[in-house]
């Protein structure tokens, strides 16, 4: 028998992964844009991301879309649990988007739409770490409904890894800005990255330790027999993953910090998904006590098999043709 909802769950985990790992640079690269002078550089900054930004961004429509029509449950507790963070995430994001077409075009006021740009971005990278942080810690439930309040959200853990997705975000952008940046750009790009690294590593292990004492399902998974033979892997992998960042800093490696960043991103998400299984909000609801009837997954999935290789295919291409170095002579805007 064909578990859909389990299928759904990686559908939608893969979905999220990839609007992180794609999104996450190039709300990065608006994090270090007050950190680099120079209208002629956060011209080239801003050009290295422009031609992908709002594809990358398709992966969030289709994770959150997906997740409503998939796992309706889930949505209606966590929606109002996590109404302000997710609300101040969506303002970032449309500021950010409003300064990538507006920047360019009002030059002479190019100092606040620097300052939307980064902003924006800022915000919304912070703003994912909290529902990040929201959902981990757990929400109060009754019934099949969100019984807490408002700001129950708020707490020092989520506050944590709010800060640590802005550095892992930065990381992401300046490694990103190394592969696509020249002159005074690569060169900043390359200080942030050997600092980023050590601050993201170290909130990494602190958020690491913290994750198990919220719950001892956490704590089973990376402490208890046999669960421990599966995740004892993870930090190895991460710990290998930063040696790789740190030897491509160290030998001027043009994609491989880039590529190391990415790892230690997919591995801390492969880390997380094994400490929530099979639990969408620890530890009230499952995937299968939350996913919609057979039907209406079996439904959905038909268009998914479609839609997802298109997007896949669209995204390849567009990264494909916009490949290489960027110079601060090219807009790329619409």
């Amino acid at each position: 028998m064909i578990d859909y909802a389990l299928i759904w769950a990686g559908l939608i985990a893969f979905a999220i992964l990839a609007y992180v790992v794609l999104d996450g640079f190039d709300l990065g690269v608006g994090i270090l844009f007050p950190y680099v002078p120079g209208a002629q550089n956060r011209d080239q900054m801003m050009n290295s991301v422009a031609p992908l930004w709002d594809g990358n961004e398709t992966w969030l429509i289709l994770g959150g879309g997906g997740l409503y029509a998939v796992f309706p449950l889930v949505y209606a507790i966590l929606m109002p649990a996590l109404y302000i963070p997710i609300f101040l995430m969506l303002f970032g994001l449309i500021f950010r988007g409003v300064a990538f077409e507006f920047r360019w075009k009002v030059s002479g006021k190019r100092n606040f739409w620097d300052v939307a740009f980064a902003g924006g971005s800022t915000v919304a990278a912070f703003a994912q770490g909290l529902v990040l942080g929201g959902v981990i810690q757990g929400v109060q439930i009754e019934g099949r409904g969100y019984a807490g309040g408002a700001w129950d959200w708020l707490t020092p853990f989520s506050l944590l890894t709010g800060l640590a997705v802005v550095a892992g975000y930065a990381l992401l952008g300046a490694t990103w800005l190394i592969m696509k940046g020249n002159g005074d750009v690569y060169d900043r790009a390359k200080r942030f990255s050997n600092r980023l690294v050590w601050v993201v590593l170290g909130l990494i292990v602190v958020v690491s330790i913290w994750t198990p004492m919220l719950h001892s399902h956490f704590a089973q998974k990376w402490f208890s027999w046999p669960d421990l033979v599966y995740t004892l892997a993870v930090p190895f992998l991460v710990l290998a993953a930063a040696w790789f960042l740190l030897t491509g800093l160290k030998r001027d490696h043009s994609a491989r910090p880039y590529l190391a960043t990415v790892a230690i991103f997919v591995l801390s998400y492969i880390g997380l998904l094994m400490s929530f299984f099979p639990y969408m909000i620890p530890t009230s609801v499952t995937l299968w006590q939350a996913a919609a009837p057979d039907s209406s997954l079996k439904f959905l999935l038909v268009g998914t098999v479609f839609l997802i290789p298109i997007i896949l295919t669209y995204t390849a291409y567009a990264y494909w043709v916009f490949r290489g170095k960027v110079g601060d002579s090219h807009s790329f805007h619409g």
